[in-house]
């Protein structure tokens, strides 16, 4: 079973290095690593000099944002799965074998995850109870946050020809946005052995850049909305539109951006329509 490993990465030379020696000391081998430097100006590119093998590709971009470093990586891999890395992560040795061999063992899964370890501030923390992950059909608990780690996946390419890749617009939230469109259509599997250390905390991390992150959830939720979905799930993602759409209004409030307050009221009244919609038409077909 052939995997290509992506692996972005923008001004973390020595987070790099630690991330890709891990990738290839892994008792099974990918078929390739595929480094996507996002316009680094640090050392990362004398750092990358060293690595110069067939099953090493490297490529170079301008600051692009994380989402297209990863969409060019699938799009240059060769390999049926796809595995990807973030650059302040590393996995644990036998952490592609035990995918692989689940993914053998499991063929009705194309995409699976493993647990990790969380690090922050270079101190191991414990998972809270709602960060828990689950197997099978997880939409539904995908919708108030993301419970897909990047890092953690091995996934088919079928996929991505199926609900597409990152979304390249969105600032902050891709994954969410994703593993949404993922997790709607396919089942999820899980490794539940801690196979990946997680870190966080940084300066650079996009959860410290944005105010408001749930303005990207709403944005991906609404997208969402446009496919076609069945009335439970539909039922669901306006239900938590209503919820991160009420949170940011009350934010709004509190900084003291009336307008944006104001246009998230108006989308909570919104979505509060088309649930009612919903229940007159189910009524009417009883």
């Amino acid at each position: 079973m052939a995997v290509s490993v992506v692996i972005p990465t923008y001004n973390r030379c020595c987070e790099l290095e630690r991330a890709l020696t891990s990738a290839l000391s892994q008792t099974i081998q990918a078929e390739e690593v595929i480094i996507v430097d996002d316009g680094s100006d640090d050392r990362t590119l004398n750092m990358l000099q060293q690595y110069e093998r067939q099953d090493i590709k490297i490529l170079h971009q301008s600051n692009s944002g994380v989402s297209v470093a990863r969409n060019r990586g699938v799009e240059e891999s060769k390999s049926e799965w796809i595995a990807f890395l973030d650059s302040d992560d590393w996995w644990l040795p036998d952490k592609l074998q035990k995918q692989i061999r689940f993914h053998h063992e499991y063929p009705q899964f194309l995409i699976s995850q493993t647990n990790e370890i969380w690090i922050r501030h270079n101190e191991r923390v414990n998972r809270k109870k709602y960060h828990e992950k689950r197997a099978g059909w997880i939409f539904h608990i995908c919708l108030e946050r993301c419970m897909i780690t990047p890092s953690a996946v091995m996934i088919n390419r079928q996929i991505f020809e199926d609900v597409g890749l990152f979304d390249q617009n969105l600032p902050a939230c891709e994954d969410y946005d994703l593993w949404l469109r993922v997790a709607c259509k396919y089942p999820v599997g899980l490794i539940k052995e801690e196979l990946v250390v997680k870190t966080g905390g940084h300066s650079d991390q996009l959860s410290g850049k944005y105010w408001g992150m749930d303005r990207f959830r709403v944005e991906a939720l609404e997208k969402l909305l446009e496919h076609p979905l069945n009335a439970e799930k539909r039922r669901s993602a306006l239900n938590m539109l209503i919820k991160k759409s009420g949170i940011l209004a009350q934010g709004s409030l509190k900084r003291n951006k009336p307008d944006t307050a104001r246009l998230y009221q108006e989308k909570v009244s919104g979505y509060q329509a088309q649930l009612e919609d919903m229940s007159e038409v189910q009524q009417s077909n009883c």
